[in-house]
């Protein structure tokens, strides 16, 4: 007997191009035999947007999350990590097709969605782990919240007025305090997001490490730092400060902070899959994306 194949789309349906790619990706599925799985929301979006589509199941209610082979991922990169806060704890990989603008997580543009599809279904793509952030945050002995994130974990001011005073360390052992307007502690993944724009370096993404990037600090070490996947970065918020802070995961979930607060950041021991159509260098990725200059490029010798 045949198992039935269940395959996730997720889109941005607020968008017109969104939605017509999602219609698109879902007829594909169902003509080859695939069930295509959409949460009860862009479900009914895409069946008003398109009454005569069939063949579709809703997420939790017809399929549950690990009877999912895979998920395709209609939009930008905040699409994309809605799409990995669905999926986690299970072994769907995620392929990103780019609807927005930069779209750094995305696998393919929008011109290559019918060829992108064709591959899934052929099983023509291979996946990659990328690391994920455990996040707690702790007030004396006792954990108050705890959360993950693909990208990066940030602490930031609540009020546009006052700025924060935080307390750094790194393993247990104290490194630097000092005021900002937040501090960006992200994965590899992340460094092209957050971090990137708060001066952060980036780090190629198949690498294993943790990035501590301040915001706006008011201090004379307040350097960028790369550490060892095997550390743990604690940021405290001082009650000197009289402060408070909010604390932001991938940007989508958040927890408000009071001094005294302390969030700590580790490697999570449960990656987020990306399937790979392309074995593109990174470098490749780069100047395509940020449009670098490279134009007078000879190559090697």
């Amino acid at each position: 007997m045949t198992r039935t194949r269940h395959i996730l789309v997720v889109s941005h349906t607020g968008r017109d191009d969104s939605l017509e790619a999602g219609v698109e990706v879902c007829r594909q599925l169902t003509e080859s035999g695939v069930v295509p799985v959409l949460s009860t929301d862009e479900c009914k979006d895409l069946r008003d947007y398109a009454p005569d589509l069939e063949g579709l199941a809703v997420l939790g209610e017809d399929v549950d999350a690990d009877a999912l082979e895979l998920a395709i991922v209609l939009g930008g990169d905040g699409t994309i990590l809605r799409a990995a806060e669905i999926v986690r704890g299970t072994d769907a990989p995620i392929l990103g097709v780019n609807l927005g603008h930069v779209g750094f997580l995305a696998e393919s543009e929008r011109d290559d969605l019918s060829h992108a599809v064709a591959r899934v279904l052929a099983g023509d793509y291979q996946v990659e782990e990328r690391m994920t952030l455990t996040v707690r945050v702790k007030y004396g002995d006792q954990v108050v919240y705890e959360d993950w994130a693909l990208n990066e974990a940030s602490v930031e001011k609540a009020s546009r007025e006052r700025m924060i005073e935080v307390m750094v360390e790194v393993d247990r052992r104290p490194l630097s305090s000092f005021g900002c307007d937040g501090v960006v502690m992200s994965t590899p993944t992340g460094s092209t997001a957050y971090s990137f724009s708060a001066g952060g370096p980036i780090v190629w993404p198949t690498l294993d490490a943790l990035l501590f990037t301040p915001i706006s600090a008011h201090a004379l070490f307040t350097k960028p730092l790369v550490v060892t996947p095997d550390s743990a970065i604690a940021v405290e918020l001082l009650e000197r400060g009289q402060a408070g802070g909010i604390l932001w995961c991938d940007g989508r979930r958040s927890v408000e902070l009071k001094p005294g607060a302390r969030v700590v950041v580790r490697k999570s021991p449960t990656p987020v899959r990306m399937a790979r159509l392309h074995r593109a260098r990174f470098t490749d990725r780069l100047v395509r994306k940020f449009n670098l200059p490279v134009v007078g490029w000879r190559g090697p010798a």
